[in-house]
């Protein structure tokens, strides 16, 4: 499908090469906290909302939980291009919204207050705005929608839904922090527990234990982290990837770990929990976001102040 005529590309930002670039694409909900305007327009319609946007297109809307990471984002781009001035394997980040160009003209101006280097906008009126995301090559996308992530699962492309939330901007390198089952791995191992409870499960790991376990949703996009991540000695890295899933380390921890060297991703940590609550491990590693499917450890990731997006 042809892009959106209402793309807006920023020239004060060099452009990247769309066949190489690991897209991330973004909803203005995800990036910036709309939450007042979009209250807004839920209770006073489209015309208020653009109004109110126009009126106030030169004041810089405050972060939302997505800002950290896309900061990080842009400085692991200044450290890949110091390394090599013609790396084209680089984040690209694009903004895709349900604003109109006119309402958009804040987003924009946001974004560049804060130097934050956005390639593109799309100002999209379609109801379905996810059906873009494949003409853009996106990898990940992040909204604040859960019709919108679940749209873009069914694309075939990684999503998670963000929750707006006060966060403090870590510091860098990039740290991205996957639970496991249903999110780097598949949810085969999830299946049977709900229907053969703990000892079914267990009894199908270790059945299981020398083929891989099955793709995640966001299993492409960790693999083109990974990507980047080689290009850099361990020690010099300016991203590091974690582990943080529910199975037991004895128990089920070795089909993981064997299906992550058949896939070749490196993982710089991994924390087995065996079922223990996720937030003080990830309060301590402090990710720009985590991903994970369960609703419980989403909250309590939020309750330790750290950046969450979930799988559905």
């Amino acid at each position: 499908m042809a892009e959106p005529e209402s793309t807006v590309v920023n020239t004060n930002v060099k452009q990247k090469d769309p066949s190489r670039a690991l897209v991330i694409a973004v909803t203005t909900r995800a990036i910036f906290n709309l939450e007042e305007e979009h209250q807004l327009y839920l209770e006073k319609g489209k015309d208020e909302y653009t109004r109110h946007q126009q009126a106030n297109q030169d004041k810089p809307l405050p972060p939302g939980t997505a800002f950290a990471f896309i900061q990080a984002v842009q400085y692991v781009n200044k450290k890949i291009l110091e390394n090599n001035p013609a790396e084209r394997d680089l984040f690209d980040i694009l903004v895709l919204s349900n604003n109109s160009p006119e309402s958009g003209v804040r987003i924009i101006n946001s974004a560049k207050h804060y130097g934050l280097e956005i390639s593109k906008f799309c100002f999209v009126s379609d109801e379905d705005s996810t059906q873009y995301l494949k003409s853009h090559g996106v990898k990940l996308f992040l909204s604040a929608d859960r019709t919108d992530v679940c749209n873009a699962l069914r694309r075939g492309v990684s999503a998670a839904l963000v929750f707006q939330q006060e966060v403090q901007a870590p510091s860098t390198p990039l740290r991205v922090v996957f639970d496991g089952d249903a999110v780097l791995f598949s949810d085969e191992t999830d299946q049977i527990f709900q229907e053969q409870g703990l000892e079914g499960a267990l009894q199908y790991e270790r059945a299981m234990e020398a083929i891989p376990i099955g793709e995640g949703p966001l299993k492409a996009f960790a693999m083109h982290l990974g990507k980047m991540r080689k290009k850099f000695g361990q020690e010099k890295s300016p991203i590091r990837t974690y582990l943080v899933t529910a199975r037991s380390g004895r128990d089920m921890g070795i089909r993981a770990i064997k299906t992550l060297r058949e896939w070749g991703l490196p993982i710089d940590e991994a924390f087995f929990m065996d079922g223990a609550p996720k937030g003080p491990i990830l309060a301590q590693i402090q990710p720009h976001i985590f991903f994970d499917d369960g609703l419980h450890n989403i909250q309590g990731a939020q309750n330790v102040g750290v950046p969450s997006a979930w799988v559905p």
